[in-house]
Parts: C-alpha cells; sequence; structure tokens
C-alpha cells in the first residue's frame, strides 16, 4: 500500500499528505538513525502502545529495513516484560500472520 493508495487517502488527503512529506520524506530519512533502527524503535513502540492497526504495516517496513523475522520476535519477547504479557502476546499473533502473509 502507498499513501495515494492508503484507506484514509480520500478521507482525509492532507493527513496521509502529512503523513508522506513529513514523516516518511523527512524523520524516516533523516541521517542520525538508520532505518532499520527507526523500523526496531517504531515496532518496539507499536507493540508496547498496544496499536494493533498499524503494527502490520509496519512489521512489512522492518523487513524492508534489514530487521529478521527473529529479531522482531525476540524483541517482542522482550517487550512482554516492560510493556506487558498481553500486548507481546498480541503483537506476536499479529506478526505470524504478517510474516504468513508474505
Amino acid at each position: 500500500m502507498t499513501l495515494a493508495t492508503h484507506p484514509l487517502a480520500e478521507l482525509a488527503p492532507k493527513f496521509i499528505e502529512l503523513s508522506g512529506e513529513i514523516l516518511f520524506n523527512d524523520v524516516w530519512e533523516r541521517p542520525g538513525l538508520s532505518k532499520r533502527d527507526r523500523s526496531l524503535i517504531t515496532v518496539a513502540s507499536l507493540v508496547s502502545l498496544y496499536r494493533q492497526n498499524e503494527l502490520p504495516f509496519h512489521l512489512k517496513k522492518a523487513l524492508e529495513n534489514g530487521l529478521t523475522k527473529e529479531e522482531i520476535v525476540e524483541a517482542i519477547t522482550h517487550l512482554a516484560f516492560y510493556s506487558g504479557w498481553p500486548t507481546a502476546a498480541t503483537a506476536l499473533t499479529i506478526a505470524k500472520s504478517t510474516f504468513d502473509a508474505s
């Protein structure tokens, strides 16, 4: 899915435009962190905040940015002790579904 084909593109075009221009074309391109590191941070944040809707997109992006499935699972397992068992269990279910679909 591209930003142009995002389900909210027709409803909230400015929101999608800002996501593309500021988040993905500016913040994600800053030289201070690698995209791999940004993906790890993003996945960890989404797991911890129980953001189920956004997690599949960012799990795919994490794989594209060089994280392995094993590293993602290890990060989620580690987070179980910091963000809570239910958030990690849900994230692992989403990760399995996402990995199986790719």
